[in-house]
């Protein structure tokens, strides 16, 4: 069985494994398409993982030095790079009930020939319906955190609306609220294909923050009142401070990125004093979610499949490039760590 291994920092293999042996609640996957994660996971292949020597508290809600200082995460070597997965089950536990033999699902999983999960009670092994487009599916990560921020920023239909950094998450973002009936939608990326695909989605205006200053040509595109909300996913500082300067008065800026610590130039003192603004930094993942009880990771879940898989949205563009399963260790290294201006969010073809 081959699974694409991280064997040290920034190199990827395609390494022999053993075969996936299954116990008696998991299925096994044949495995039809595959995508990695573009943001955390490419950070942990660099070798540059703030969180080596820290890990976070649930109890404490702060980062503390590691119980286990021999435990760095990251063991180059085993490391299997991947996030979501589409396939076949070809092989059942017999504890394991409600699916059935060649059965197409997808769920998370490394990017490899087999992949066994747990096949009870795993509300994350979702049956692809008839006509479900992998490319929606393997999307099912990065709209989770798409769907948070933009409820976490309360869009509302007839709100002007920026996203800045059009990776997965922002476009997804960008077709969201405009399905939502957002009255202009903003895509801000230095990247001209990522803009192109933005407009596609539903972007009315698209900027180059490298070329313009994008704070200021979203205020002239809004009649000088700046927009109700900004999604910032990119994490870098100068975007921030764009959206500082683009936002409206007491608008919202939903901080979707894990940032690295910023470098000098950004200033809380300028726009964001006079404008009020209100930053909100949105993690899906992170429990109890803003709306709890009403809303919880599960349902954030279920909902994210739901837009998926009837239709409402459209991921085919996103997934770029699509590269061969038996290339992928070279395709990984070009497009997710050297080159990641090449791609989106690239997917796998493994049949």
């Amino acid at each position: 069985m081959k699974t694409l291994v991280a064997t040290e920092p920034r190199k990827a293999e395609l390494l022999n494994l053993e075969a996936v042996e299954i116990n008696a609640d998991e299925v096994k996957i044949e495995v039809e398409f595959s995508a990695p994660k573009h943001g955390t996971e490419v950070v942990d292949f660099r070798g540059i993982t703030p969180f080596m020597d820290e890990e976070f508290s649930e109890e404490w809600r702060s980062f503390v030095p590691r119980k286990n200082p021999e435990e760095k995460g990251i063991v180059f070597g085993e490391f299997q790079l991947g996030n979501m997965i589409v396939g076949r089950i070809v092989e059942m536990g017999e504890q394991v009930s409600g699916y059935s033999l060649g059965e197409r699902v997808c769920t998370y999983g490394p990017i490899s020939d087999y992949v066994g999960v747990n096949g009870i009670n795993n509300h994350r092994l979702l049956k692809m319906p008839e006509g479900g487009k992998w490319q929606n599916a393997v999307c099912y990560d990065p709209l989770q955190f798409a769907l948070g921020a933009v409820r976490d920023a309360h869009v509302r239909p007839g709100d002007t609306v920026a996203i800045s950094g059009l990776g997965a998450i922002g476009q997804l973002a960008i077709q969201l609220v405009e399905r939502m009936g957002a009255g202009l939608v903003i895509g801000v990326d230095p990247i001209e294909h990522r803009r192109e695909i933005a407009k596609s989605g539903g972007a009315d205006l698209c900027l180059d923050p490298v070329s313009t200053d994008a704070g200021y040509e979203v205020k002239k595109a809004t009649d000088k009142q700046g927009v109700d909300v900004w999604i910032e996913t990119s994490g870098i500082g100068s975007a921030l401070q764009d959206a500082l300067k683009g936002i409206g008065y007491a608008g919202t800026i939903a901080y979707i990125a894990f940032a690295k610590p910023f470098p000098a130039g950004l200033n809380f003192g300028r726009e964001a004093h006079f404008n009020n603004a209100n930053l909100v930094f949105s993690r899906a993942a992170s429990e109890p979610n803003r709306d709890y009880p009403r809303w919880d990771r599960k349902r954030l879940e279920r909902t994210c499949w739901e837009l998926l898989m009837n239709g409402h949205l459209n991921c085919e563009n996103i997934i770029d490039p699509v590269v061969d399963f038996e290339t992928s260790a070279e395709a990984y290294m070009k497009y997710v760590d050297q080159s990641p201006e090449l791609s989106i969010k690239m997917g796998v073809k493994h049949v």
